[in-house]
């Protein structure tokens, strides 16, 4: 059987529209997730520079976690992950 090989993206466009690459990313020790950090790990899943299960493990992070951001975006912008509005995005 032949393994097929996955071409990853070297760069996707972050959120700011300045390219992001794995080194860009939020460090794996993120403990504070801020609207960027958020938006920005998002972008690279999206973009293809991450998987979604290489995200969930590198940040510690479930699924339904970050398919939240991902929504709240898709809903609401950037602004839809801001911690403390929360509640006013749920409805």
């Amino acid at each position: 059987m032949a393994e097929q090989i996955r071409s990853r993206a070297k760069y996707v466009i972050g959120p700011d529209g300045s390219p992001l690459t794995i080194a860009d990313l939020p460090p794996v020790s993120t403990k504070r997730w801020v609207i960027r950090r958020k938006a920005e790990v998002v972008a690279a899943v999206r973009g293809g520079l991450l998987s979604l299960e290489e995200a969930c493990s590198r940040y510690t992070l479930t699924v339904e976690e970050y398919l939240s951001w991902q929504s709240s975006i898709d809903r609401h912008g950037l602004a839809g992950l801001r911690a403390t509005k929360v509640q006013d995005y749920r409805n």
